[in-house]
């Protein structure tokens, strides 16, 4: 990962902070620690995606990109990254990544999640037993079926995702270059502490 590629990843996340921020205010410098140990932690799963052979193809992103796009009114999805200072390439780049790294962990995770018959009756006594369902609404028992099953694979997903990292980290070697990182945060050390394997966003 070149200080190029982080400053790019960096245009998105700045975009949420005010204007004014200092450029190497507290707030700001942590804010590129978080972003550098996701990005590390991205480095590492798309090692893995790569051993998969799993990949992304310009129809998955072409799709991804036009049910996004879908959410706006028009010409608004363009405007708001303009106004964000944020390039198309670098959201899209940043789109791709994340696409890929659902595919690993959908893989690697949720399809090999065991789910048993108590997991499945202790979530439906947890969150439907006894409720209504809304008047105009065409839900099934097939449709919460699989709500359930969804949802029950994404928990253990979850639960299982931070061993799994750590898991794959042993198979890498990660070392952060201490003169480059002391231009881009303006502190020179970075306690192994600070590496964290905190999820990669939490759309997973």
């Amino acid at each position: 990962m070149t200080v190029f590629n982080f400053n790019r990843a960096f245009e998105i996340t700045k975009a949420a902070y005010p204007p004014n921020t200092q450029q190497q205010s507290v707030d700001l410098r942590k804010a590129k620690l978080r972003l550098l140990n996701q990005m590390t932690i991205e480095m590492v799963i798309l090692e893995r995606a790569e051993e998969l052979g799993i990949g992304l193809t310009a129809t998955e992103l072409e799709r991804a990109v036009s049910s996004i796009k879908g959410d706006y009114p028009e010409g608004e999805f363009e405007e708001t990254l303009l106004e964000s200072a944020v390039s198309y390439d670098t959201w899209e780049n940043r789109l791709k990544i994340r696409l890929i790294i659902e595919k690993v962990i959908d893989h690697e995770l949720k399809a090999k999640a065991t789910i048993s018959s108590e997991d499945i009756s202790e979530f439906y006594e947890n969150n439907y037993k006894g409720k209504e369902i809304p008047l105009g609404t065409s839900e099934t028992s097939e449709d919460i079926n699989e709500t359930v099953l969804k949802q029950l694979r994404r928990k253990k997903a979850e639960d299982a995702y931070k061993n799994w990292i750590m898991e794959l980290k042993k198979n890498y070697t990660i070392e952060i270059n201490s003169e480059q990182w002391e231009k881009i945060s303006g502190v020179r050390t970075l306690n192994e502490n600070e590496l964290n394997l905190d999820p990669v966003g939490s759309n997973q």
